[in-house]
């Protein structure tokens, strides 16, 4: 196992048959990885964010309210959320690579789908079949990072894809915005389309295999439903998915509420989404900048806990802010937006690396548990909560305080009870968690 990020590099020709690429082996640069991994998780965001801007079309073109229209979002998530518990055991069983590639060949079909859509159950049939393959790059990159670094270089290039993903949220509706007014609403869909496919065919030539034959698991049914188990029952686990899955819901609370509280709160236009989206995602980008240079240097538990303490200063100043004011607006009603992203790219990292430790040889599956864990949460924050809050500035902000100190409450519980994770080997003979206190 390489200690540097910079010890790491793709060799296309490995990429290209399909033959393992591993950390033991591969000379060179991880810039490219890094690139790839962070292209990887950002075509998901991108198929949420994008069509924001278009919700008003789309819903006067197929006769869908805007209740109606939420649930574009949450059929989209629900989707992710029950393929996100398949993707990382099938990387684990046939290895990452044909798993990305695989999903992104359905990532591409269903924007077809739903660019070519004329009613709205045919536009929810294809976002469902977005939101089963989009998970590829986000979960199974997760293991990917593992696979190849460990320790402080893993946080630095986590935190590093983590900058770089954060671009996405914030052009996302810049763009979707800009090609509505070049075009209608399905000009959205064949950007996904287009930009998935420069995915694909990058991902076929540059794309290692950093899961090895020697490595992989088993697909049979009772050896995955006993590791999911495992996994899911272990104490420990459940604290720290916990912890990032309500913490990230704060947040992603108001990226739901978007075209609510954008358009009818904030009072702005469709091109005008970049209010909210670019403090927020430079609020992340900062984080996670700041993370990759704490690695090394400030101990995870303690960069995690100033994490918590940002969301907190963040969420206090959003209520007295709608406590003090009638009707919000820009930019004082984004700002603490922009610190609690802050605040949770400072913890994303710490708390991903300590899950994915706690299981070396099933790196996919507990990858895809702690994303189960979040997506279900955030599909219940967009569908169920959001329209029930996104009109209301001061309900939404309360709505959202609540997650985060739910979720600063698991984190608190972690540190009185799991303590540091120890150091995994790196491929041992059986699921064994390195604690289950």
């Amino acid at each position: 196992m390489l200690r540097r990020p910079r010890d790491l590099s793709v060799h296309a020709s490995f990429a290209a048959r399909g033959a393992p690429v591993t950390a033991a082996r591969a000379p060179g640069s991880t810039r490219t990885l890094t690139l790839l991994l962070a292209g990887l998780a950002m075509f998901g965001p991108f198929s949420i964010d994008t069509i924001f801007p278009a919700f008003p079309a789309i819903g006067a073109d197929l006769g869908a309210d805007a209740t109606a229209m939420q649930q574009t979002i949450s059929v989209y998530l629900v989707a992710y959320a029950l393929m996100s518990i398949v993707h990382g055991p099938l990387s684990d069983a046939i290895g990452r690579r044909r798993v990305i590639l695989g999903g992104l060949v359905v990532f591409v079909l269903a924007s077809v789908g739903c660019a070519l859509s004329t009613d709205l159950v045919t536009l929810l049939v294809f976002r469902a079949l977005q939101g089963l393959s989009a998970g590829v790059g986000l979960i199974v990159g997760r293991a990917v990072i593992r696979d190849v670094l460990h320790g402080d270089d893993a946080q630095r290039l986590m935190s590093q894809v983590s900058m770089i993903f954060g671009i996405a949220p914030a052009i996302a509706p810049i763009i979707g915005g800009w090609l509505l007014g070049w075009g209608r609403w399905p000009l959205i869909f064949w950007f996904l389309v287009a930009f998935s496919l420069v995915l694909l065919v990058v991902c076929w030539f540059r794309l290692p295999e950093t899961h090895p034959r020697e490595a992989r698991s088993s697909l049979r049914p009772s050896r995955l439903l006993g590791d999911y188990a495992a996994i899911a029952l272990n104490p420990r686990f459940q604290r720290v998915a916990a912890a990032g899955a309500f913490n990230f819901s704060a947040l992603f609370l108001y990226i739901a509420s978007t075209p609510v509280f954008v358009l009818e709160v904030l009072r702005l236009d469709e091109r005008q989404f970049a209010w909210f989206f670019v403090p927020m995602i430079g609020g992340m980008m900062l984080g996670a900048w700041c993370s990759g240079r704490a690695a090394g240097r400030i101990s995870g538990t303690r960069l995690a806990n100033i994490g918590f303490a940002c969301s907190g200063l963040a969420m206090a100043a959003n209520l007295l802010y709608n406590l003090a004011i009638d009707q919000p607006s820009v930019p004082w009603a984004v700002l603490p937006m922009a610190l609690n992203s802050f605040g949770i790219a400072l913890v994303f990292p710490i708390l991903t690396l300590r899950v994915l430790d706690m299981y070396p040889r099933q790196r996919g599956s507990a990858s895809s548990l702690q994303a189960f864990t979040g997506l279900v949460l955030n599909a219940l924050a967009a569908g169920v909560l959001s329209p029930l809050v996104s009109h209301h500035p001061m309900r939404l902000a309360m709505a959202s305080a609540g997650f985060m100190l739910v979720g600063w409450m698991f984190w608190r519980w972690e540190c009185a009870r799991g303590g540091p994770t120890p150091s995994p080997v790196p491929h041992p003979a059986r699921l064994e968690p390195t604690d289950q206190m």
